[in-house]
């Protein structure tokens, strides 16, 4: 196992836009270029803050799986809690 690949990590948040359609959405703060960056957190500073964190980079894409997946169930109207947020992505966070 790398040392290296282990220490990096993703930095999200779920936040649920307020100003457009009241949807859930996902940030990758550390993932942001220079032209969508501004936008983007302007976007999740403006949405009502759901849940953040950290996620491994080497287990990065099937966070991002889970977390779309999350997204779909709380844009349904599925009732999730922080706590069941943290506990689906718990293999994945740093």
């Amino acid at each position: 196992m790398n040392c290296a690949i282990d220490t990096k990590k993703l930095m999200f948040e779920i936040y649920r836009d307020q100003m457009l359609d009241g949807d859930y959405r996902v940030v990758y703060f550390t993932e942001l270029g220079e032209h969508d960056k501004e936008e983007e957190i302007g976007n999740a500073l403006r949405g009502e803050h759901f849940y953040d964190g950290f996620i491994l980079h080497r287990r990065r894409q099937e966070a991002k799986e889970t977390i779309n997946d999350l997204l779909k169930r709380l844009n349904n109207g599925e009732m999730l809690d922080q706590l069941a947020i943290e506990r689906e992505l718990a293999p994945f966070l740093a």
